[in-house]
């Protein structure tokens, strides 16, 4: 089987995980919202996450996308493993030690940090954040575990467990908030969060031990690998640093608008991530090790061909959903979330934010790649100047668009700024390693944009159709509008990108064809 090939295999399993954990995930938030409406209690739910997902995305998100599997998986690939272990545990008890420190000042400072972050909340709004962030803490100590166990099997090119874990994670918040939330309120959601993580973790043990895990209490500072890993991660964690200060401002400011808000911008941001998360998380996991492998031997001409393949298919299935989301976005939050307590109006709210943030997702897509190709090359400095700066234009964007947009400049602000930070981190790759096969990545963004264009007026026109004849008082009618819409849709941008010869497009089939020839292989041996 061909690298292309294998990468596209790893990537087709996570993600099927990803597409079933985030429908998963609009379970859990059409349960919230159908039970609470999205008033302030949701905004609480929400608000509440802030703190603990800043310690995760410290001290591990960070720390294990920008350097320990880049060193782990160095190791790896010169046949060092005994070594690469060393490094394994000094880096699972350093991180154990660091998330305890952090989650027990947290929880003394809760009250004071929760006030800073939403002063636009009444006394008993902040008791209430205060109790759920505490209860979440718990979440961040088990998904810090499931971080490092995900680092080490990803290093192996072992992705189904991974994926597996986030898909009982979802589970475990929906059955657990949606049995306990009517009896004992928000809090349940918080319950099935921890619940979730705690099983996310224990799935990931069993593969671990496979490849030889034997937990060691060992602390060595002094080993190179854990020295080079500081080197790597401390810019990183300056960055996040200041890309988190980011969110904190945008949470503050929205706390002060009209009640819902807040809870609107999420769900909007949500929908948006659907295609970053499931497309272009899965396509960057996937080549993260296969590039810290060519990175390794100094093979730059498969480095390359690896890289351009990863982000002109993260293109080729961002570009689509843009169009998509900006053509059918109101339909589509209607149908998913309009009942019980959501209402006509928190529709109206999500789908304006969802317009705005639609635009964002080539940019976030795209970096979500090209982050990792740099990481891959241990270069954490560049990426992270990268999104210090943006980070600062949104900020500006955040305070300037606030005012006149209310909601919707925020997502506006959020969407400007990751397009500049795809573009300047093109760039400077490109000055870093010389070829970046832009022609080739121009022109097939180019073909995706054509056909996409195609493809949100064919929807549209779907969905404005069926709804005239239809209506949409009925679930069945929005369902059929939407998905006839949407059906339509991802018909024609396929058609059309077999038309136009489109090599991503190409490249789906060869797979599938591939895999069903192995398959009818299999059955004739049988």
């Amino acid at each position: 089987m061909s690298e292309g090939a294998k990468i596209a295999k790893a990537a087709g399993i996570i993600t099927i995980c990803m597409v079933i954990a985030r429908i998963l995930g609009y379970v859990r938030d059409a349960l919230l919202y159908a039970i609470f409406g999205q008033n302030r209690i949701t905004d609480i739910y929400n608000a509440a996450f802030s703190i603990p997902d800043f310690i995760y995305m410290i001290l591990i998100g960070g720390a294990l996308s920008s350097a320990f599997i880049p060193v782990f998986g160095g190791y790896l690939a010169r046949g060092e493993d005994e070594k690469g272990w060393q490094v394994a545990n000094t880096m699972l008890n350093l991180l154990v030690i660091l998330m305890i420190t952090a989650i027990t000042l947290g929880m003394l400072f809760t009250p004071n940090l929760i006030r800073l972050l939403v002063p636009g909340f009444n006394s008993s709004e902040i008791d209430m954040t205060v109790y759920l962030t505490r209860i979440m803490f718990f979440q961040t100590f088990f998904m810090g575990l499931s971080g490092v166990s995900m680092g080490i099997l990803n290093s192996y090119k072992h992705f189904v467990t991974p994926a597996v874990g986030s898909v009982l994670y979802s589970l475990s918040i929906v059955v657990v908030g949606g049995v306990l939330g009517p009896r004992i309120g928000i809090v349940a959601f918080a319950i099935g969060v921890v619940v979730g993580a705690v099983l996310n973790f224990a799935v990931q043990l069993p593969p671990l031990l496979k490849f030889g895990m034997r937990y060691k209490p060992l602390l060595n500072l002094k080993h190179p690998g854990i020295k080079q890993i500081g080197i790597l991660v401390f810019p990183v964690l300056i960055g996040l640093s200041v890309s988190q200060f980011n969110l904190f401002v945008s949470q503050n400011l929205a706390s002060n608008l009209p009640s819902g808000q807040l809870a609107a911008l999420r769900t909007a941001q949500r929908f948006m991530q659907l295609p970053i998360g499931i497309f272009a998380a899965a396509i960057s996991t996937a080549v993260f090790p296969t590039l810290t492998e060519h990175a390794a031997r100094m093979e730059w001409g498969q480095f390359r061909r690896t890289f351009s393949l990863g982000v002109r298919t993260a293109n080729f299935l961002a570009i689509p959903c843009v169009a998509g989301l900006i053509a059918i976005g109101l339909p589509v939050v209607r149908l998913f979330f309009e009942m019980g307590k959501f209402t006509p109006e928190s529709t109206a709210a999500t789908s304006i934010a969802l317009f705005y943030y639609s635009f964002g997702i080539i940019g976030y897509s795209g970096a979500t790649v090209l982050n990792r190709v740099f990481y891959a090359l241990k270069d954490t400095r560049t990426p992270v100047a990268v999104g210090i700066g943006t980070v600062i234009l949104n900020i500006i964007l955040n305070i300037w668009l606030v005012k006149p947009m209310g909601h919707s400049g925020l997502a506006l602000a959020y969407s400007l700024v990751g397009m500049v930070n795809m573009m300047l981190l093109i760039l400077l790759l490109k000055k870093k390693i010389g070829s970046v096969d832009g022609k080739k990545i121009t022109m097939s963004a180019l073909g995706s944009s054509l056909a996409a264009l195609v493809t949100g007026v064919v929807a549209y026109t779907v969905v404005t159709l069926l709804e005239s004849i239809l209506g949409t008082a009925a679930k069945t009618a929005q369902l059929i509008s939407v998905g006839g819409g949407v059906g339509a849709g991802i018909l024609v941008y396929f058609l059309l990108s077999y038309l136009m010869r489109l090599e991503e497009f190409q490249l789906v089939l060869d797979l599938i064809k591939r895999r069903l020839g192995m398959k009818r292989k299999a059955s004739t041996i049988r």
